[in-house]
């Protein structure tokens, strides 16, 4: 009994086979280019918020101001643990401020003799590790009513409250969301130590990271716990705009 040969392909056969192979890599390789692409433009979006838990970065602190508020009128000292980052300072900080304080805010600098409302400091290439697992994603056009929820459970008066948004609305309001945390006072007294002489009976310190971005993320809400305010208060608000 003889063995059928086995049939020849015929050439219109071979190369729609040829054409078909090729379609289907063509198709892999495509494939890979749009999920690669797709990844890369996640990984893009905000990857210091949406990928990692911390953040270690060179930052600069934008507008703090410090005020004072002693229940009597009294000489007071005010220290800033690094001073090497700082950029800019009103009065001139000369190894410290000292001033005369009233129980209604207003300053002397005795090196001055300018009256003042608030000691103000910048400053730059501050490194901190940032914890960026929580805090809120705010729509641009909200951020004024959440400032004024947020700072008054923070501590703030609404003049200090009203301080701190006028200056930051105009960086932040058209932005389609912002990211916000506000550090806890352990990590701004790691990055910036505060020293006032007399010790205050109470130390108010906010400090607000954020970030503007295109679109809503997902993060867990950060837990705020409103301060003590009593005796010598001390307080002190600015921000730092995460790249």
């Amino acid at each position: 009994m003889k063995l059928d040969k086995p049939k020849k392909l015929s050439k219109l056969t071979i190369i729609l086979l040829i054409l078909l192979t090729v379609s289907v890599l063509i198709a892999i390789v495509l494939a890979f280019i749009i999920i690669n692409d797709i990844y890369n433009q996640n990984s893009q979006r905000s990857p210091s918020i949406i990928n990692r838990n911390k953040s270690d970065n060179s930052v600069s602190w934008d507008k703090p101001i410090i005020y004072l508020y002693p229940e009597e009128t009294l000489e007071v000292e005010v220290k800033l643990g690094n001073p090497e980052y700082l950029s800019c300072t009103y009065p001139k900080y000369e190894n410290g401020w000292k001033v005369i304080a009233n129980p209604d805010g207003n300053l002397l600098d005795k090196n001055t003799g300018r009256n003042l409302y608030a000691l103000y400091w910048e400053g730059k290439n501050i490194q901190k590790q940032i914890d960026i697992s929580e805090g809120f994603c705010i729509k641009g056009e909200d951020t004024a009513k959440f400032l004024e929820e947020k700072l008054e459970i923070l501590g703030l008066t609404e003049r200090e409250a009203e301080e701190f948004i006028i200056y930051w609305l105009p960086k932040m309001e058209n932005n389609k969301y912002n990211y916000i945390r506000f550090e806890t006072k352990e990590e701004q007294n790691s990055s910036m130590p505060l020293e006032v002489t007399p010790k205050p009976d109470s130390i108010i310190r906010i400090m607000m990271d954020w970030k503007a971005l295109d679109e809503k993320i997902e993060i867990k809400e950060q837990e705020l716990i409103t301060p003590e305010r009593k005796g010598f208060t001390v307080v002190e608000w600015g921000g730092t705009e995460l790249k």
